[in-house]
């Protein structure tokens, strides 16, 4: 499924700005451009670039304790 800018700002909290230099950084799961104007994300590459985050936290937090 795709999702929007604004889901996508509910579930990742960056602005837009960030999110483009995230994925310009090749940091960031990349658009998919529907038409002019329209862009969209793969909620599953969101979600698992999210998910990799939280599972470098818990590295971390368990290396350092």
């Amino acid at each position: 499924m795709l999702i929007d800018k604004k889901r996508l700002r509910l579930m990742v909290l960056y602005s837009p700005q960030h999110i483009q230099r995230l994925e310009d950084a090749g940091k960031f799961p990349k658009r998919v451009r529907l038409g002019q104007g329209r862009v969209g994300w793969v909620e599953e590459e969101v979600k698992a670039w999210l998910e990799a985050r939280i599972a470098e936290r818990d590295k971390t937090t368990t290396s350092s304790a």
